[in-house]
């Protein structure tokens, strides 16, 4: 697999998630050596656990708008707060 040499931690969440796609499509297709199999699950475990970090990381990001009585927006905070 080509992707193999790829630094996970440089992608992106949807480059990641594309590649992990591929790998379950890969994995249900039945037709890879098994050598090459456990090669690709154990990637695809780690491009779960990085879209998992980045996805996490995005959450942490969002805000709640706060909206007046009158409907308009008057600031946010964060989601948590």
């Amino acid at each position: 697999m080509a992707d193999n040499n790829t630094d996970i931690t440089k992608l992106g969440f949807e480059e990641a998630l594309d590649q992990l796609e591929k790998i379950v499509n890969d994995l249900e297709r039945g037709d890879v050596k098994l050598e090459e199999s456990i090669a690709i699950y154990e990637r695809g475990e780690v491009l779960k656990k990085h879209c998992a970090m980045l996805l996490k990381a995005a959450e942490d990001k969002v805000e709640k708008i706060r909206v007046g009585a009158d409907g308009s927006a008057k600031g946010s905070e964060p989601l948590d707060g």
